[in-house]
């Protein structure tokens, strides 16, 4: 998955102007106490940190 892609899944559930605040700021246990952002700059894969944001999220599979 590309990042564009990535960040406009994230824009489309979260909102333009809260998906990144959310990236800034949730740390998630299941991407090793990381942000969103943090676990992207380590070197996850955009899709893995997607699944991540999808299962703790509760993203509806429409928008999987």
């Amino acid at each position: 998955m590309r990042l564009t892609v990535f960040w406009k899944r994230m824009a489309d559930h979260f909102g333009s102007g809260y998906a990144d605040t959310f990236a800034r700021d949730h740390v998630m246990a299941e991407l090793g106490g990381r942000t969103v952002h943090e676990a992207l700059n380590s070197g996850w894969e955009a899709k893995d940190v997607w699944r991540v944001v999808c299962a703790v999220m509760n993203v509806p599979g429409e928008k999987r």
